[in-house]
């Protein structure tokens, strides 16, 4: 092997500079050139162990060859077979800890950079109007798919490529949830987000937006008229701490903090009449990509200080290894083995500070990471101006809450079987709205899945 070959072709990136002062995306995409020379370094095994490790199984190997050979167009079409939104997972999906994490070149050089080539496809076929050629054989039948994120998308393009005449149902004003709403822009553009999804338009499936299943209609309204329903309803409600002072003015949880920031567009205040507090010392609790973007969104906003909070260390967060780099190179803090007891505040009602435990590592829990333990009488102040929850999510509570029939876990998630089918006869379930908070890929991979079991339950009927 020759040594050029062990490493990647180095991913271009705005200066920390320039970006901690816009939106823009951080990363600059490979050219034609890049890209090429990127895929020339895959060795093309025969067992195909990235392909295994996909949740949608992308047969990432047969991309890789065509991009390597020039053939942009092909590789696209390749990506699109099993993937509706290459150039968004190409962005977030954790490549890191799947597909790259199993790539044999990775075994003894710099694993393929299978993520930044996905995307350059993804957006190479934008650029240049390149669109799937599909013959969709119409079927009679009717399925509903309420929420249209990662999981929503996948199910509902699936479906209709199976000819299923397919309603997707969306309560915000804008289809794609949580690639909406959670990533923010200089992670994921929003041109590329509204770009990929209205590819949903394109091959024919209605998209109803402003529509509240639970409230503008319910669910027995739609299994009256549909034949099959799937709910990917996402996780777009917090967990809080329960807390002394979680009340305080200057709290937000990352949803909130990121729907103003993300959606409304309070960074481009007063065009947009969203405004948005952040004062000079931003506290950010928890330690994934979530509080990463939320610390990146920080700094962008002006905040002098941005300190993540976290009960472990940097080597059990569970931010992207990409994301965590950023923040740091961003100048955000972070704050290790420390753990909140109370939130404090002033007199006019506003937080001010924040009590921190100190912790330290003991045995492994269940999540095969040391169990953070507490210090006892450790307990310090740390001064803040903002502060934002970002420690996790459970399923809509909303739709949940009017559709007491559906069957859910003690945490909130909704049952399924292993065929995604809920309690319900004819209703399917698949993503955050079953498993609290995943990956971008993996809701598209249960999207996709319910997609065939739906098939198969139709078939037989």
């Amino acid at each position: 092997m020759k040594e050029a070959d062990r490493i990647r072709v180095p991913m271009r990136e705005q200066p920390v500079k320039d970006r901690v002062k816009n939106f823009d995306s951080v990363p600059l995409g490979y050219s034609e050139e890049e890209a090429m020379a990127e895929a020339r370094r895959c060795i093309q095994c025969k067992d195909r162990p990235c392909m295994m490790r996909c949740p949608v199984n992308m047969k990432i190997s047969a991309m890789i060859e065509t991009i390597a050979e020039g053939n942009f167009k092909e590789a696209y079409l390749i990506a699109k077979e099993d993937n509706p939104i290459p150039a968004i997972s190409g962005r977030v999906c954790p490549q890191e800890s799947q597909c790259e994490a199993v790539c044999t070149m990775g075994k003894k050089a710099d694993a393929i950079n299978i993520g930044k080539l996905e995307a350059f496809i993804g957006d190479w076929a934008m650029r240049n109007g390149v669109t799937e050629e599909l013959h969709i054989d119409e079927k009679d039948k009717k399925v509903a798919v309420i929420g249209s994120g990662p999981a929503g998308i996948s199910c509902a393009v699936d479906l209709r490529k199976l000819g299923y005449q397919v309603t997707m149902f969306e309560a915000l004003h804008v289809a794609g949830g949580v690639l909406q709403y959670g990533i923010p822009a200089f992670r994921l553009p929003k041109d590329i987000v509204d770009c990929e999804l209205s590819y949903l338009l394109k091959i024919g499936v209605d998209v109803r937006l402003n529509h509240i299943v639970g409230q503008n209609v319910m669910l027995d309204e739609l299994r009256r008229e549909f034949d099959a329903i799937f709910v990917g309803t996402g996780a777009g409600a917090p967990r809080f701490l329960n807390i002394e002072g979680e009340e305080l003015m200057g709290i937000y949880s990352a949803n909130e903090f990121l729907i103003r920031v993300n959606l409304m567009k309070a960074y481009d205040f007063p065009e947009h009449d969203t405004p948005i507090v952040c004062g000079a010392r931003v506290g950010v609790m928890g330690a994934g990509n979530v509080a990463m973007d939320v610390a990146r969104c920080a700094v962008r906003l002006g905040a002098e200080e941005v300190y993540i909070l976290y009960r472990r260390t940097k080597r059990e967060s569970p931010a992207r290894e990409e994301e965590l780099r950023h923040a740091l190179e961003e100048g955000v803090v972070f704050v290790e083995l420390v753990n909140p007891t109370r939130l404090l505040g002033g007199d006019d009602g506003w937080v001010k500070g924040i009590e921190l435990a100190r912790m330290k590592l003991g045995e492994p829990d269940s999540s095969g990471r040391p169990r953070p333990v507490m210090i006892e009488g450790s307990e310090f102040i740390m001064e803040l101006d903002t502060v934002v929850n970002a420690l996790g999510t459970v399923p809509n509570r909303l739709f949940l809450g009017r559709t007491p029939e559906l069957e859910t876990t003690g945490w909130g998630a909704i049952k399924v079987d292993e065929n995604l089918m809920t309690n319900i006869e004819g209703v399917f379930a698949g993503g955050d709205s079953t498993s609290g908070g995943a990956t971008v890929i993996q809701a598209l991979g249960e999207g996709r899945a319910a997609a065939a079991s739906i098939h198969n339950y139709l078939s037989g009927r």
